[in-house]
């Protein structure tokens, strides 16, 4: 469980980065804190290590805040950058 909490919040900081998919990177960091809290309830119960687990729980808590900043700073840049992309080409620009 601890591994696959990690590898979720790894996953949910690559889409937050992503400017399409970024409205939808907070599930898979919700899954990673859930599944890493079990995966660390596991392991205490079973007496085994926790790393993965502690490790995949603090990555998901910290891939949780950047989908807001994904959707807030990252997609309105990509839509300024492809509005200002087609107002060159409809003017015949283009050529440098």
């Amino acid at each position: 469980m601890g591994i696959i909490g990690l590898v979720l919040g790894l996953s949910a900081i690559v889409l937050a980065i992503v400017p399409v998919v970024t409205v939808v990177a907070w599930i898979p960091a919700i899954v990673g804190i859930i599944l890493s809290a079990i995966g660390m309830s596991k392991a205490k119960k079973e007496g085994k290590s926790s790393g993965f687990a502690i490790a995949g729980l603090v990555i998901s808590i910290i891939a949780l805040p950047f989908w807001p900043l994904g959707c807030c700073v990252l997609s309105p840049c990509v839509a300024v950058t492809c509005g200002a992309g087609a107002a060159v080409g409809a003017f015949g620009g283009g050529g440098w």
